[in-house]
């Protein structure tokens, strides 16, 4: 894996030194071994957050992983703004090539300078010509590209290192009763603690949480980037969670790529959030019951685990209402044919980052928000962290509170 992160960044530093430093400088001079030094210096910034950082451990590595990380940002927007670029580039290209095939224009011969007077001074001499066209259309692209990626970068690490939207989302579950209308759910996920987000992080969604004074509280996958061995004191504020029937968590596809999950379930028990490993507990509410169920990550597979829904939802009283923790949406399939009410799930980011808001709807059927397979309804959380790049354009951040209803 980190030889193909190391071959990516190569060919892609390629092309940029094509668009930013060969078609922006003249041959031979400083600016063009300058700008050669430094599209070595971002092939190995943007390589470091995932083969160095790791090696050197959050903490060590911290400094690093920011600086990569926001890197990583900027060159994903100046690539696409250099990549619409091309289109206009294009255009000017055929166009030039059309009037070369048809040859110069002809014009009119100059008349002969004029003699001057004796004693009157000789016209001044012009100017030096300026840059050929073409090198001065290739370095106003690459300013435009660069100024649209910095600002951009810089608004969405606003928006991602800010306070987390809070949303208030009504749903109403069929048979529901009505001791348990008005039930409210607080959800979030990927809260994603390591090298960029640690305790300060947890201690404002916590606090975040407790105001909404919820009856219970769900975490929905991908916690940590990392194990307790390393983030175990960023997660610990998660002991202050406060809510009448408790916190309850499910993993998600990173507590086992680092292959953390049993030692994160161990961690959250010492801090009174039960993760729920394909089971389920009764919520007893005035007098009413709901069973709040929760499977493991479809990535657990890979370990000898993986969601099992007969476990978590067979025997169960089938007049009662369910809800069903899953950390992917895609899990919705099962979800609907074992007569599931509701699943509560994170893991898309809302995708995070334009464009790929966009993209990440052709992998899931819920990206962002409420939605329905058969009877079964889905909400999908864009999570409370972010992944990779400190930065999110067209997913904010959000933790959510549904009030169930009759």
């Amino acid at each position: 894996m980190n030889l193909l992160i190391v071959v990516a960044s190569v060919l892609v530093h390629r092309w940029l030194w094509v668009r930013l430093v060969r078609d922006t400088t003249r041959p031979g001079g400083t600016a063009r071994r300058v700008g050669a030094i430094a599209m070595v210096a971002s092939a190995v910034l943007a390589a470091a957050p995932r083969v160095l950082v790791p090696a050197l451990g959050p903490a060590t590595g911290r400094p690093l992983a920011w600086a990569g990380y926001v890197w990583l940002g900027v060159l994903l927007y100046l690539i696409l703004a250099l990549l619409v670029m091309e289109v206009p580039r294009a255009v000017l290209g055929i166009r030039s090539l059309a009037r070369r095939r048809n040859g110069p224009v002809p014009t009119p011969a100059a008349p002969a300078p004029a003699t001057p007077a004796p004693g009157v001074a000789p016209p001044a001499t012009p100017p030096p010509a300026r840059p050929d066209r073409r090198l001065f259309l290739s370095r106003a692209a690459a300013l435009t590209a660069g100024g649209i990626a910095v600002t951009t970068t810089g608004f969405g690490m606003l928006t991602a290192l800010g306070d987390p939207v809070v949303k208030r989302v009504p749903i109403r579950i069929a048979g529901l009763a009505r001791p348990l209308s008005g039930l409210r759910i607080a959800v979030v996920s990927d809260l994603h603690l390591g090298p960029l987000l640690g305790r300060a992080h947890t201690e404002r969604i916590v606090r975040m949480i407790n105001a909404l004074e919820a009856d219970i509280v769900t975490v929905v996958g991908d916690l940590a980037d990392g194990t307790p061995s390393e983030l175990a004191p960023a997660a610990r504020p998660l002991r202050h969670l406060e809510s009448t029937h408790g916190a309850f968590f499910v993993t998600g596809n990173h507590e086992y790529m680092f292959d953390g999950a049993e030692a994160w379930v161990d961690e959250l028990h010492g801090l009174g959030v039960t993760t729920l490993l394909n089971e389920r507990r009764e919520i007893r509410h005035h007098g009413a019951v709901l069973d709040l169920a929760g499977v493991e990550d479809l990535s657990a597979a890979e370990h000898g685990r993986g969601p099992d829904y007969d476990r978590a939802l067979g025997g169960r009283d089938t007049d009662r209402p369910v809800v069903l923790m899953a950390h992917q949406p895609v899990m919705i399939e099962e979800a609907a044919r074992h007569g599931v009410d509701l699943q509560l799930s994170g893991h898309t980011h809302g995708g995070q980052m334009f464009p790929l808001t966009e993209l990440t709807k052709l992998a899931n059927p819920v990206v962002s928000g409420l939605g329905k397979v058969d009877n079964t309804q889905l909400y999908v959380t864009n999570g409370a962290g972010f992944f990779g790049p400190p930065v999110r354009i067209g997913a904010d951040p959000e933790i959510t509170v549904i009030e169930l209803r009759a």
